[in-house]
């Protein structure tokens, strides 16, 4: 048999209790840091398989380990494995109409079911290959929660769980099928918080120090900052606490999250301390007194060239999802499905990738073909990703397949329901044989494992930092 063709049968062999996995984890939705059920669904099978699980690592509980060796051990090869859910997308499986299960519930608006389970048929594919052909070998599934929080993937690299892994793969749900060929940005992210003195809004307004104006004073400050900053850089906030709800009281307390991006790390911590320093002036305004709780930080994802060269020719010989006519037809409901405005710009970005192609996938929007790696091609965006700090420890790849129609958009009620769909499902698996064969021809390349550990070493000049200090723990319940 072909390297391909013991792969598949190894994923065909495990689909029923892989899509099972899937869908349960789906059902669970639970947030970040909080996955408890979905990470002891995911260790429970890894164990069974065979493989030896460590639980609670990196100081978060829901992280974990699965490894199976064979022989010497070597090469390392790891798969990431995500399972987190995003707060208010519940919504019904498969169904192209909005219909929450529970309104108001969290929801895989992300995909990140798939992207977990889709790992874990890769790891059982990768072991039964090694076992089958005598072959050495280690398969780490690294089990990350909180991708969709304050991230656990820097936690693991600073924890040096990466340290020894000699390359790493993952997918991420999408639309089309091939090497993800773009660098995320850096990310930082804290909770402000002010304190303040309360008092009578009308009686005696001179006594009382408001938190609330400290924050809103610090929304004007980071608005003025906007102008003055790099072009890619992004400067995000939300409120946490907005001190109350009593209009005639003055607020003692109020708290805001703000995150920047740049897309280098080396740049990050400067554009934060401006931030910082907005805060510290809103404080000295209005004489409250601040706290900086810095909470999250993702170093920015880089493809690996020389892993992206053997995985791209790997998803070419396992090609596109295979889909049914039945599958065209409830990706175009889903398309349908979004408001004129949203279908719109859809449909516009569709004509203007597709060009003549266009009218035909508007009909069927399945991508069915997958798209080369250009390592010239590789471009910004403006997302960030806890994957970038596993590629400055150990060569690592994402890698796109996709589970949703053609122009869907992420982190919306359409995703939550073909998360769990026959969509889902047939891309996943895909997703599974291409991670499991590229690791497989990654492992016969000994000058590629080289070629990528040299990229990792010019970017981390020989180790990885970490871009929070070792004082900052995982925010388990405040972020």
């Amino acid at each position: 048999m072909t390297d391909l063709e013991l792969i598949r049968e190894s994923v065909a062999k495990h689909a029923a209790k892989i899509l099972d996995a899937n869908d349960r984890i789906w059902d669970y939705a639970e947030l970040a840091f909080h996955e408890h059920k979905s990470a002891e669904l995911l260790c429970r099978l890894l164990e069974e398989e065979g493989f030896t699980v460590q639980r609670g690592l990196a100081e978060i509980p829901t992280c974990f380990t699965g490894t199976y060796k064979k022989g010497t051990g070597k090469p390392v090869m790891g798969f990431l494995g995500e399972f987190d859910a995003l707060s208010s997308l519940s919504q019904q499986a498969a169904l192209p109409e909005k219909s929450p299960v529970t309104a108001g519930a969290p929801g895989h608006g992300c995909g990140h079911c798939a992207l977990g389970t889709g790992s874990l048929a890769a790891a059982f594919a990768l072991k039964d290959y090694l076992d089958a052909t005598g072959e050495d070998g280690t398969v780490i599934y690294f089990g990350c929660p909180a991708e969709e929080g304050a991230g656990s993937k820097q936690f693991m690299a600073r924890a040096g769980l990466f340290d020894d892994v000699d390359f790493v793969y993952t997918w991420h749900p999408s639309t089309i099928n091939g090497v993800e060929s773009v660098q995320s940005n850096a990310i930082m992210g804290a909770n402000f918080r002010f304190k303040g003195r309360t008092s009578h809004a009308a009686a005696s307004p001179h006594l009382g120090r408001s938190a609330l104006d400290a924050v809103e004073l610090m929304s004007v400050g980071c608005n003025y900052l906007r102008e003055h900053v790099i072009p890619e850089a992004r400067i995000h906030y939300a409120y946490i606490d907005a001190g109350g709800t009593a209009p005639n009281v003055v607020q003692d307390h109020a708290t805001v999250r703000y995150e920047v991006r740049t897309p280098f790390v080396k740049d990050l911590r400067e554009l934060f301390d401006r931030v910082v320093d907005v805060a510290k002036g809103a404080a000295l305004m209005t004489g409250t007194t601040l706290d900086v709780e810095l909470a999250m930080a993702f170093t920015e994802y880089v493809p690996n060239k020389a892993l992206g060269a053997i995985a791209s020719e790997a998803m070419q010989e396992v090609g596109a999802p295979r889909w049914d006519e039945a599958d065209f037809q409830l990706a175009r409901q889903f398309l349908l499905s979004y408001d004129p405005e949203t279908r719109a710009a859809i449909e516009a970005e569709i004509r203007r990738t597709y060009g003549d192609r266009a009218e035909a996938v508007l009909q069927r929007p399945l991508a069915t073909d997958v798209i080369p790696f250009d390592p010239s091609a590789i471009r910004l965006q403006a997302g960030s990703t806890d994957v970038g700090d596993v590629g400055y420890a150990a060569p690592t790849l994402n890698l796109l397949v996709a589970t949703a129609c053609v122009g869907n958009v992420g982190h919306s009620w359409q995703m939550t329901a073909q998360a769990c769909s026959p969509l889902a499902h047939k891309g996943l698996l895909t997703a599974a044989e291409a991670m499991a064969l590229s690791a497989v021809r990654t492992k016969h390349r000994p000058d590629a494992i080289a070629a990528a550990k040299a990229e990792v070493l010019a970017r981390n000049g020989g180790k990885y930092t970490c871009p929070l200090p070792d004082s900052v723990k995982p925010p388990l319940d405040t972020y």
